[in-house]
């Protein structure tokens, strides 16, 4: 996967039949399902690959527990049958994680375990295990940093658990596999429209070179996620808010905290919401929040409100207490829910399930969804795109179709940090038999090497310090000062492979240290 060669394949074709904006979970489902029916597809992101949204998630692959007690039957029906196939078709990234839910009523142990039962017979046979009732014993056992007052019994399920950019990555080099054009920094400037004000292509600027392109296609498709209203103000004549951002963040730990390899549920804090507690790279990841916000950014900061809500919450469950000393890294995603017919809802209320809209003008907008039903939304979109006669039928064919670097890894094989690159594993390891140097670490207390920057620079389009430190490798999300600490290491040997000045390196330094401050905590308050 090579950006040189994604410009020439958009330099050397003259019409498209799919073109999609947005190169988050949604986008990057669509073109692999666009390019696997034989569509010539092109894909377009305006920064780098999964940048917002889609790097920023609790990394769970999940039916929804909590949309389950809301009644939500077909969502939890259609993210339990499409966590089971990503389990399938992505068995390097997604992983069969156990949750267990400490009950400190006696009836609380009774409740969740029916529920449970119902979540288990939704999944049918891509169940990944039965959840039950166990004793305070066993949920002291299975959490052994469980704060033990007052515990009375626990309920153990199963879910899944993956690295969310590491899977968008993957997805991309699937549908470049299968035909697709993609490229990131390609921004959409301009929605190109006919003299009856039907949408014909888009007009995009090269990030890096500044030149600009106009590109034709059949069915545009608008997959921008919390961006999609400054894409609707081109496409609409009268400006109406198609989503509303809604803030979650997490507060990532040292393994300590929940020492062992059961994550921790806790199904209903003091405002309503969930709180997880999810082993990830060998740390700890607590979150999630859930804050309607007034404006979408590309780096949002957590509030300090959503910092001590976490924080409080976690102290309450566990016998361990972290504080804001404690935090390696803070992080915070935007979720792009559709939009409510009512002004002043609450997130509870704003749907979760995705909705397709069909402009006036012909441009098809997805909205809302999440990672673990990312297939399902691009087979509907694409589905839209034939409906209304944009596109000639052609059938689906992603359910049963391996993502690249898809491998069964045993829990060995996971004890070894180069597990997410399934079948790539053997080229990397020869990467540095090739290149002795490339065996060093990137960082002494982190695991990661010189060769992962270069292949994710190689290989992975990456091409700035942000994208492999926050997307590729994920020191910043693990650890930031750890990732300001390497920046400039970085930034030498991305200007060595890609061939930049000293000038684009200090500018780059600068620039990723900027982006990391909203991954520090603030050592006040």
């Amino acid at each position: 996967m090579k950006r040189s060669e994604q410009l020439s394949q958009l330099q050397n074709t003259e019409k498209w039949d799919v073109i999609i904006i947005g190169g988050g979970a949604s986008g990057l489902g669509t073109a692999l399902d666009a390019a696997s029916r034989g569509y010539k597809t092109i894909l377009l992101e305006a920064v780098d690959f999964a940048k917002g949204t889609s790097s920023r998630s609790t990394k769970l692959v999940h039916g929804g527990v909590r949309y389950l007690e809301q009644g939500n039957i077909h969502l939890v029906r259609e993210a339990l049958k499409e966590r089971g196939l990503l389990a399938k078709n992505a068995g390097h990234l997604v992983k069969n994680q156990s949750f267990v839910i400490p009950n400190y009523n006696w009836w609380s142990g009774y409740f969740y375990t029916f529920g449970l039962k119902i979540y288990d017979l939704l999944s049918g046979r891509l169940s990944l295990g039965s959840s039950k009732y166990i004793s305070k014993k066993k949920t002291i056992e299975m959490l052994p940093n469980v704060e033990q007052n007052g515990l009375v019994n626990g309920v153990i399920y199963q879910d899944g658990q993956f690295d969310d950019s590491r899977l968008a990555i993957n997805i991309a080099q699937t549908a470049i596999e299968n035909g697709a054009c993609l490229l990131n920094y390609a921004k959409v400037v301009n929605l190109i429209k006919d003299d009856k004000n039907q949408i014909t292509g888009v007009e995009i600027q090269d990030q890096e070179t500044g030149n600009k392109y106009n590109i034709k296609g059949a069915a545009i498709i608008n997959a921008t996620g919390v961006f999609t209203n400054a894409i609707m103000k081109l496409n609409d004549n009268v400006y109406k808010k198609y989503i509303v951002p809604s803030q979650g963040i997490h507060l990532v730990f040292d393994k300590s905290f929940l020492v062992g390899e059961n994550a921790l549920m806790i199904p209903k804090t003091k405002d309503g919401r969930v709180l997880f507690a999810v082993p990830w790279h060998n740390r700890i990841v607590v979150g999630t929040t859930d804050t309607l916000i007034k404006k979408q950014s590309l780096e949002p900061i957590a509030l300090e409100s959503e910092i001590q809500f976490v924080l409080e919450t976690a102290q309450l469950f566990l016998s361990k207490k972290p504080t804001r000393a404690d935090v390696l890294s803070v992080f915070a995603g935007l979720r792009p829910l559709a939009a409510p017919k009512e002004e002043g809802k609450s997130t509870k209320e704003v749907s979760r399930s995705h909705k397709i809209i069909v402009s006036e003008t012909g441009l098809i907008t997805i909205t809302g969804g999440k990672w673990t039903t990312y297939r399902k939304i691009a087979e509907d979109i694409i589905d839209k795109a034939i409906k209304t006669g944009k596109l000639p039928h052609k059938a689906c064919r992603t359910e049963h179709l391996p993502i690249y670097g898809n491998k069964t890894t045993t829990n060995l094989d996971r004890e070894n940090h180069l597990y997410i690159y399934g079948s790539d594993i053997s080229k990397i390891t020869q990467l540095q038999e090739n290149e002795p140097e490339l065996k060093e670490k990137l960082h002494p207390d982190h695991e990661f090497t010189l060769a992962e920057v270069v292949w994710a620079i190689r290989f992975e389009m990456a091409r700035t310090v942000d994208d492999i430190l926050a997307r590729r490798v994920r020191l910043l999300f693990l650890d930031a000062r750890a990732a300001i600490e390497v920046s400039e290491k970085t930034a030498r040997i991305i200007a060595r492979e890609l061939g930049h000045n000293d000038a684009w390196v200090a500018q780059e330094i600068i620039n990723f240290r900027e982006i990391s401050k909203g991954f520090l905590l603030s050592e006040y308050q």
